[in-house]
């Protein structure tokens, strides 16, 4: 029996999985600030698994998924912002206390994956997933294998600043996409008590509250960003949403997409690229139409699209830890 953990910025989910490839026990816990906070959860989620039960016994190995750079082929894990981690080698600090090997990844690497996994794509397709949580980041598959891009960093666009005079980023830079649309920044500059803070944000943000409604702004216009900058600098067939944000599902739809069609209706450049069309597919969701090849020929079985839009496509996901991902198909024309 293997295990599974996301270590995420506030929660950790674990899961043990049997040899059929079935989930025999799952559960969640707070994630500990710094080294030694992030190697007690590691072991006190084993030990709770342990507990569900299934027999600790059978447990072979543990995968954890976690922030932060993890130096290629190691456990070493590096300038995880959002756990208080500098440098960590979580295998070397684990194993002994479990007794059994631990592979170590990075988060949104491991997620994208999974989305890779799950997506099914056409043969060749370039994939981005961004991940919306706690912090912000995304992975990048091309030809079925991950890009990690010549030093591990490929597709860490959180860190980016889209405004000099924005935010202060944990990271020490001002107007970082993450400083705008990151889980843990919303929730501090919102500042008000609460389960789910985006959430509460985005109810009050409806309801006319000015803060609220300047912070549902940075929200879309970060995530916004880092579409287009996933776009535009990998070039990617599709970029699929994922992480805890995408449960404000419709809210999170349409105010990026309204932000891409403004930035659109202002730059013929970005114009040009048609980075949402949408049409409709037989079962009335909303689907991007970017399923073409660079030459303008859509790809076989592809619907054709409308002119008009500028929609995600939402659809649900079968993991069982994951809310929906949202699936955005930049379509661009001959160039």
């Amino acid at each position: 029996m293997r295990v599974g953990l996301d270590v995420g910025g506030t929660k950790t989910d674990a899961v043990a999985i049997g040899a059929d490839g079935q989930i025999a026990a799952r559960l969640r816990l707070a994630t500990e600030w710094g080294p030694g906070g992030v190697v007690r959860t590691v072991v006190e989620a084993v030990r709770r698994l342990g507990l569900q039960g299934v027999d600790p016994a059978t447990f072979e190995s543990v995968g954890v998924g976690m922030p932060g750079q993890v130096l290629p082929g190691s456990t070493h894990v590096v300038h995880a912002v959002n756990l208080g981690v500098t440098d960590l080698d979580l295998a070397a600090a684990v194993e002994p206390l479990l007794g059994i090997p631990v592979a170590v990844e990075n988060d949104v690497k491991a997620a994208t994956r999974g989305a890779h996994a799950l997506r099914h794509g056409p043969r060749g397709e370039t994939m981005a997933y961004l991940n919306l949580g706690t912090g912000i980041a995304a992975g990048i598959v091309r030809d079925g294998r991950l890009w990690r891009g010549g030093h591990g960093t490929a597709g860490e666009v959180g860190h980016i600043s889209v405004d000099p005079h924005g935010p202060l980023c944990r990271c020490g830079q001002r107007g970082c996409i993450e400083a705008l649309a990151g889980g843990a920044s919303i929730a501090r500059r919102w500042g008000h008590p609460g389960r789910i803070p985006v959430r509460d944000m985005m109810d009050a943000a409806d309801a006319g509250d000015p803060t609220a409604r300047a912070l549902r702004a940075d929200l879309m216009a970060g995530v916004a960003a880092a579409v287009r900058i996933l776009v535009l600098t990998a070039d990617v067939d599709v970029v699929v949403l994922g992480g805890g944000l995408t449960a404000l599902a419709q809210r999170l739809r349409d105010g990026v997409a309204a932000e891409l069609d403004a930035s659109a209706e202002a730059s013929e450049f970005l114009r040009s690229l048609r980075l949402a069309g949408a049409h409709r597919t037989a079962a009335g969701g909303l689907r991007g139409s970017g399923d073409r090849r660079r030459t303008g020929r859509r790809r076989p079985g592809s619907r054709p699209e409308s002119t008009g839009g500028c929609h995600p496509w939402l659809k649900s996901s079968s993991s069982p830890i994951e809310p929906p991902p949202v699936r955005w198909s930049p379509t661009r024309s001959h160039r």
